[in-house]
Formats: C-alpha cells, sequence, structure tokens
C-alpha cells in the first residue's frame, strides 16, 4: 500500500484545493427584451438571438 511518506502542510492542501470551487457563470443582457441570458445563445424568455427572432412564440 502506498503510505505518504510526510505530512502533507495545509498550505499545500489548501494550494492543491483553489480549484475546486463554483464559478459564476457569464451572463449578458438580451438586446429585446433585458432578461439575463447566457452569451451566444437564443433568449429563453423571447426567442431572440442579435436582433432576429429564431423562435416564434
Amino acid at each position: 500500500m502506498a503510505v505518504p511518506k510526510s505530512r502533507t502542510s495545509k498550505k499545500v492542501t489548501n494550494q492543491r484545493r483553489t480549484h475546486k470551487k463554483l464559478h459564476v457563470p457569464g451572463l449578458v443582457e438580451c438586446s429585446n427584451c433585458g432578461e439575463l441570458t447566457k452569451p451566444h445563445h437564443v433568449c429563453k424568455s423571447c426567442g431572440h438571438y442579435r436582433e432576429d427572432e429564431v423562435i416564434e412564440k
């Protein structure tokens, strides 16, 4: 079995875990209705993408 030769310090442990966190997604305002949406995606509330109606409601 693999057994560590010496104890890992708190600093090294925390440095390893710095990337294990939640990230806030980048959101942009829809140009038609003002709803927050993902960039380069069709707006779920109005169906527009870059001033063009893609999904009819």
